[in-house]
């Protein structure tokens, strides 16, 4: 029986868009940007986080996706892989383990390689789209992950059901709040417990996010009044434009205008400050990239770096040069974005 048929739970339909690597409009290349802020090339200022993408398979469908997630995707970590990040960490000093999908949880190794990091000493996050929680093939994974105090990153695109539906799909909104209220029930989100419960807020449709802490406020104030449900932090994050993303900007026409929204909101100080220059992404098959982003776009580390996890050495990726695009602008527009919100 394959790893589609033994999960159990609402689905939503998924297909392959052929669209990842689709250019974008012509606008000012990111490296001249960079070049007028002295920052090119740019280059990473160590590694502190092992971002781990576990594959591509997912119980959801979010328009906003940039990895083309959903039900019917194939592409998942093996063991073997996931022994050989497991190795990488057991040699360095990375303090964190950063998981991600697709779901991540659905990926057979996913709890194996929590156990095996916490064992290391590291802090574990996972990037849970919450419904994930509620398949009944899941039905200990929030005690599981309180067992191992992992902090949960949370997908939560608005504190409205209308707004969550419109981008993850029917339904979603109503699943995400009982999973953030199991996810409460065993201390996540109370200050006093240790266990981090934190939000992430994507807008829905062709926009800038609004001011992190502005946004968290409301969140915070309206999860608790309607709901009763509390969390640690919330994270703003730009729409990056690939992937599915891409495809709906594509679609509303919307492209270009966005790009342009882009670029005119670039900022040095958000570029200086990019994830890219203190992380390192592993996709599903082993291969390094710079960020999840370029892992999305195929574009390896570059410039004679290791492609491959097997490969790593600290040595070598530490200073790298970092490959970009015009993508990038995505993460260096107004206060930036980052898979941690805001970076400045």
């Amino acid at each position: 029986m394959s790893l589609l048929e033994t999960q159990r739970g609402p689905v939503l339909a998924s297909k392959p868009l052929g669209v990842m690597n689709a250019s974008l409009p012509r606008v000012k290349p990111f490296q001249e940007s960079l070049a007028a802020s002295d920052l090119f090339p740019l280059t990473a200022a160590g590694i502190s986080i092992l971002q781990i993408n576990l594959g591509k398979f997912c119980n959801q469908t979010c328009r906003h996706c940039h990895v083309d997630a959903g039900p019917h995707r194939e592409e998942i970590m093996t063991r073997e892989t996931a022994e050989l990040c497991i190795a990488v960490l057991s040699q360095t000093h990375i303090p964190t383990i950063d998981i991600t999908g697709g779901a991540p949880e659905l990926n057979p190794s996913f709890r194996w390689l929590v156990e095996q990091a916490r064992g290391l000493g590291r802090h574990v996050m996972d990037r849970c789209n919450l419904t994930v929680l509620l398949l009944p093939s899941q039905s200990d994974l929030v005690e599981f992950l309180a067992s191992h105090e992992v902090e949960i990153i949370a997908s939560l695109p608005y504190y409205l059901a209308d707004r969550t539906d419109a981008q993850r799909g029917a339904r979603v909104f109503d699943r995400s709040i009982e999973a953030l209220r199991k996810l409460n029930s065993q201390g996540y989100g109370h200050p006093a417990s240790g266990l981090k419960l934190n939000l992430v807020y994507n807008p829905v449709g062709a926009f800038l996010p609004p001011a992190q802490h502005a946004i968290e406020a409301d969140f915070r104030r309206e999860l608790d009044r309607r709901y009763g449900v509390i969390f640690n932090s919330l994270y703003t994050i730009t729409n990056m434009p690939i992937g599915r993303f891409l495809e709906f900007l594509r679609q509303s026409g919307n492209c270009e205008r966005y790009m342009q929204r882009l670029v005119n909101a670039y900022n040095p100080k958000a570029a200086e400050d990019a994830m890219c220059r203190y992380t390192i992404s592993v996709g599903w098959d082993g291969t390094l990239y710079d960020c999840d982003f370029n892992q999305m776009l195929d574009l390896a580390v570059g410039n004679g770096q290791p492609k491959h996890i097997r490969a790593f050495t600290s040595e070598h990726l530490d200073r790298r040069e970092i490959v970009v695009g015009e993508h990038c602008y995505g993460c260096t527009a107004g206060a930036g974005s980052s898979c941690g919100g805001s970076t400045t």
